[in-house]
């Protein structure tokens, strides 16, 4: 069936919530939320397979060692593997006492009675009562009226209280979400919440959680944030309550709308590392926490070695994280486009001279090395790059810095090998191109140093004295010049009948220290055509000696051609 002409007649747009002076587009999030994780239940629910007891150890190790403080643990009432899980882990003092687990239940006695029984030992535990209260479940699915569904709230809390009083020694917090709560009515909502909020009396000391989920995500998050403002507006008893956020992306913006959702005044984000979740997911935890890290907010997540990260979670989930996913991604700091890697690799240029910490590079909103990445991947160079991306290549590989003209030179031989293997090309296919077409560290080549010595005549010039392979023979022979580079030149000019201008020269320094080695490059003129050489040597002079016969051996080269 194709996509109808005018969708209006299926889909109404969503409306408009009545906050003419709405405070949050003004806000700014200087502080990180409270965080809870909801990998292992919300998460686990939606994946093909779920995890096995040993993958949820392992993934709520991870979620440990990250530093989220407040994790869902699991459905206790789903089945007996679900409950034994949650009960061992309790039990087995796998808890640190600065982490609080949290389990799910619906609004049913036996449910409750099953959740808080998992929980039996806990020094501290959340449980999370819920049901659904927008107008499609209580027409459609429950066939409900507003009261009614409101009595199922209350008397789940009144189960909720009764059973925490029953364990004394566990540190109860409560939470209630009114679910739906993103396609019901606002003030039902807050009604629904006041009634549980009766019912528990939560207090500013001992507040209870109140979540607001966009559970079917079904506007722009600009609307959802005017839903948590007017809640957080209206609900009686506002300073008795955290209000917490469990967005969904159905539209693609589940982050969105919780950044803008703690804008509205929210104090709490639920949601999966890399965005697990029914459907299309739920809010990712790693790019909310790190989009607060590039605006200088500490996230109190730690995400200084992402790949780790990154492999836990593939293993655990048994879904691969997109290489185009913010932060995370395998390309996600990877620039193939010409114009990106010149501007990317000025701004590391930049950053060697700068006097402070301050992240300026273009294209790439935070430091890969903070989330454990190295620059090496940054820059990579397929047929749609530019002279910037095999000269990072080149640099980053093997401490060449090849002066910009020559890089105009070079890039013909990149460009043509790329069209030519239709692949990117990695740094070893980029060092070999250079080695061929500059005659560098390959044996088959004309000219050949074998030895040589340089000394100064009496009269101030070089004299330059060495032997040559020239096509597998030796030939000694000899030169005088201003200097070693011209006294080389006149050698071949006089030795060869080649005729060799040298129009430019540069040298830099290849590491430091005793292991240092020298790189020389050489731009010439041979007869209509300019050419370039490199030479590399442990010694300088000997680097640039190596350089004139680079550019002596292309200059040969194209008279053969």
């Amino acid at each position: 069936m194709p996509m109808l002409k005018d969708p209006s007649r299926k889909y109404a747009a969503f409306g408009r919530v009545d906050l003419p002076d709405r405070q949050w587009p003004a806000a700014l999030i200087e502080s990180a939320p409270r965080w809870l994780s909801t990998d292992l239940r919300d998460g686990n629910q939606s994946i093909i397979d779920p995890m096995d007891a040993v993958k949820k150890q392992r993934f709520f190790d991870l979620l440990i060692e990250v530093g989220v403080k407040e994790i869902e643990i699991g459905f206790p009432s789903a089945g007996a593997t679900e409950f034994d899980f949650i009960s061992g882990l309790v039990r087995s003092d796998a808890v640190p006492d600065d982490v609080t687990v949290q389990v799910l239940t619906q609004a049913r006695e036996d449910l409750i009675r099953t959740s808080f029984a998992s929980l039996e030992g806990a020094r501290a535990a959340i449980v999370h009562l819920y049901n659904a209260v927008s107008p499609a479940w209580r027409d459609i699915v429950f066939r409900m009226s507003k009261s009614e569904v409101r009595e199922v709230a209350v008397a789940g809390a009144k189960v909720m209280r009764d059973e925490a009083a029953k364990q004394p020694a566990t540190d109860w917090t409560f939470q209630y979400s009114p679910e739906t709560f993103s396609t019901a009515e606002l003030d039902f909502s807050i009604e629904v919440c006041a009634a549980v909020m009766e019912v528990l009396a939560p207090t500013p000391e001992k507040p209870i959680i109140l979540n607001l989920p966009a559970t079917v995500e079904a506007a722009t998050p600009n609307v959802y944030a005017d839903q948590i403002e007017y809640f957080c507006r209206n609900l009686p008893g506002r300073e008795s309550a955290v209000i917490s956020l469990h967005t969904h992306n159905d539209r693609g913006t589940g982050v969105a709308a919780a950044e803008l959702g703690l804008m509205a005044g929210a104090d709490r984000v639920e949601g999966c590392l890399f965005g697990n979740g029914e459907r299309t997911g739920n809010c990712c935890l790693v790019t909310m926490a790190l989009n607060l890290y590039t605006q200088g907010v500490d996230p109190g997540l730690d995400f200084s070695d992402i790949d780790r990260v990154i492999e836990t979670v593939e293993y655990c989930n048994d879904l691969p994280v997109h290489q185009r996913h913010p932060y995370g991604g395998e390309l996600v700091y990877t620039a193939f486009s010409g114009s990106h890697q010149d501007a990317i690799k000025k701004g590391f240029e930049a950053r060697e001279t700068q006097n402070d910490e301050s992240w300026r590079v273009p294209y790439l909103p935070i430091d890969p090395a903070d989330l454990g990445r190295n620059y090496e991947a940054v820059i990579r160079v397929n047929s749609q790059s530019g002279k910037g991306g095999f000269a990072w290549v080149l640099e980053k590989d093997q401490g060449l810095k090849l002066p910009k003209a020559m890089q105009a030179d070079f890039s013909r031989a990149v460009q043509n090998l790329a069209d030519e293997q239709g692949r990117e090309l990695n740094a070893e296919d980029i060092w070999e191109a250079f080695k061929r077409t500059y005659h560098v560290q390959t044996p088959n080549k004309h000219f050949q140093l074998v030895d040589y010595e340089e000394s100064r005549a009496a009269d101030g010039t070089r004299l330059f004295a060495g032997k040559i392979a020239v096509d597998g023979g030796e030939q000694s022979v000899s030169g005088r010049g201003n200097g070693l580079i011209s006294s080389v030149v006149t050698t071949l000019e006089e030795a060869f009948d080649l005729d060799l201008k040298v129009l430019d020269y540069t040298e830099h320094a290849l590491g430091t220290g005793r292991e240092a080695r020298a790189a020389a490059y050489l731009m010439c003129q041979s007869g209509d055509r300019v050419i370039w050489g490199c030479g590399i040597d442990e010694d300088v002079a000997t680097a640039s000696v190596r350089a004139v016969l680079s550019a002596a051996n292309s200059a040969v080269q194209i008279l053969g051609d």
